[in-house]
């Protein structure tokens, strides 16, 4: 059952009984102090067009549209700890809370996790890596995103390691046919693609996130029947995985172009019973 709530989350926040919510993923605005847009296109068969595609025939590229928002905030620290405090509450004694961030804020959004939640209760830094887009040639170009894994008890929280997939072995003839054919359990580093451009999964909305790394997120930290939040929702590929991996979710946003996005992908708006 999936439930979306168009408002301001720490109003919706407020609303959730103390220990519900099995897991928390959050993907915040990343406080770039940049614009953040994604441009929808259709490409199309034109012998005038620009493009040089196939066998050398030649598409026209016709701009359908643009979403964006302006990605900044003067108090980022203090717009996040009102809305982690409750993030805290709500979470169940053995629940795990995924906090989704960059490389410019992560820092200073770990001091403030620690104090919320304990240093120990922290578990690990993931890295998503990808590689896509230009490459500054005045730095090592940044391709990666930091996610970081809190349990609320550091001695009591789901982890299934049987469930989440497995990659595969670098020199699978040095581990044996078994071993290879299984593949091997992810590391804290994630190799993973970011939305194809013409995938299936994609929705126009900027900053959407691959439904692979909630997939691993979902199965890992929470189990069939479980109750899922996301209070900085976007395009609902939180729900999209819970929806396919058979936990309730609620998802809230106070764009409503996102819970356009959300109810039209995720389909009618079925309150989760939490």
């Amino acid at each position: 059952m999936i439930d979306i709530r168009l408002g301001n989350n720490l109003t919706e926040l407020a609303k959730i009984p103390d220990q519900s919510i099995d897991l928390i993923y959050i993907d915040p605005p990343f406080n770039t102090g940049k614009v953040q847009k994604r441009i929808a296109i259709q490409t199309i068969k034109d012998e005038n067009g620009t493009r040089v595609g196939f066998q050398g025939k030649r598409y026209l590229t016709k701009e359908l549209g643009t979403q964006s928002y302006r990605d900044v905030f003067d108090d980022f620290l203090d717009f996040l700890e009102p809305r982690l405090l409750e993030a805290y509450r709500i979470l169940k004694a053995d629940g795990s809370f995924y906090f989704h961030i960059d490389y410019r804020e992560v820092h200073y959004c770990k001091i403030l996790l620690d104090k919320i939640f304990g240093r120990d209760s922290f578990l690990n830094e993931i890295i998503w890596a990808y590689d896509y887009g230009g490459r500054t040639t005045k730095k090592w170009p940044p391709k990666h995103d930091n996610i970081l894994f809190y349990a609320k008890d550091p001695l009591n929280y789901t982890f299934n390691a049987d469930d989440i997939d497995r990659i595969p072995y670098m020199a699978p003839g040095l581990v044996g046919k078994e071993k290879s054919a299984r593949g091997k359990l992810p590391t804290d580093t994630w190799w993973h693609t970011i939305v194809p451009t013409n995938g299936k999964e994609k929705t126009g909305y900027p900053t959407q996130k691959p439904l692979g790394i909630l997939r691993r997120i979902i199965l890992a930290s929470s189990n069939p029947g479980d109750t899922v939040l996301d209070f900085f929702a976007g395009s609902g590929t939180t729900g999209a995985a819970c929806a396919e991996l058979g936990r309730n979710c609620i998802l809230i946003d106070n764009n409503p172009e996102a819970v356009r996005i959300m109810e039209k992908r995720l389909g009618a708006n079925d309150p989760c019973s939490i």
